[in-house]
């Protein structure tokens, strides 16, 4: 199996590559539209032909590169049905898969930090979006956000998962690239609390700088980046 993880540094996103093998079908998750060129020349590397494109939700802090690599590529746009994007080609829904050659993805249905919020799971390796991060989990106050929401998303569901499952997030601040669901179960401050109370409590009193270009981005988001 072919799996990259691919780093943009202005807005500290993770983007995804994966596929079975040089010469097969690849798919991304969270492509960055600045980085689009750097793709394709790493598809090229490796003899890939991309056939999906995958966002874990409406991104506010860059702009997707869904729409500009099916303009290069010719592939599939994926979301969950939640999405407000109405140019998505393909909407999957809670515990539908997605398939690649012999890889699947299983899309689970986690809002929180957005209300289309999905992550999506291949074996045991867990691409959380912005639902689940790295010593922390996504804001919840913009975007139809809900601490509810996130907790319930986190609690029971992804926290669910074997603790050896894999946590590869969308974004990382401090140059972490990966951890492990029982990892995250321990040591990550958002989860140590006693209740829902607590955790909604704890979100609803961030105080967080609004990303920059917000509107601007999820407006080109909705249109998938187009």
């Amino acid at each position: 199996m072919i799996f990259k993880q691919l780093f943009d540094n202005r807005s500290s996103t993770y983007t995804y590559l994966i596929s079975s093998g040089e010469g097969r079908e690849a798919l991304i998750i969270d492509p960055v539209i600045e980085n689009v060129n750097e793709y394709i020349n790493l598809l090229k590397e490796l003899n890939l032909k991309l056939v999906k494109v995958i966002d874990t939700h409406i991104h506010a802090d860059h702009v997707t590169g869904a729409s500009k690599l099916k303009d290069i590529t010719k592939c599939t746009r994926i979301m969950g049905d939640h999405t407000p994007a109405d140019t998505v080609e393909i909407r999957v829904k809670d515990d539908e898969y997605i398939n690649l050659d012999n890889i699947k993805l299983r899309a689970m249905y986690t809002p929180g930090h957005t209300s289309d919020s999905y992550s999506f799971l291949m074996d045991n390796y867990l691409f959380s979006g912005d639902t689940l991060l790295i010593n922390g989990t996504g804001r919840t106050d913009f975007q139809n956000g809900n601490a509810i929401d996130s907790y319930n998303s986190i609690f029971n569901k992804l926290l669910k998962l074997p603790d050896e499952t894999y946590l590869y997030p969308a974004h990382d601040y401090k140059g972490e690239k990966f951890s492990t669901i029982g990892k995250e179960r321990k040591n990550n401050p958002r989860l140590q609390v006693d209740s829902k109370d607590q955790y909604i409590e704890i979100m609803n009193n961030l105080v967080l700088k609004k990303p920059d270009q917000l509107e601007a981005n999820v407006s080109r988001n909705i249109k998938l980046g187009a």
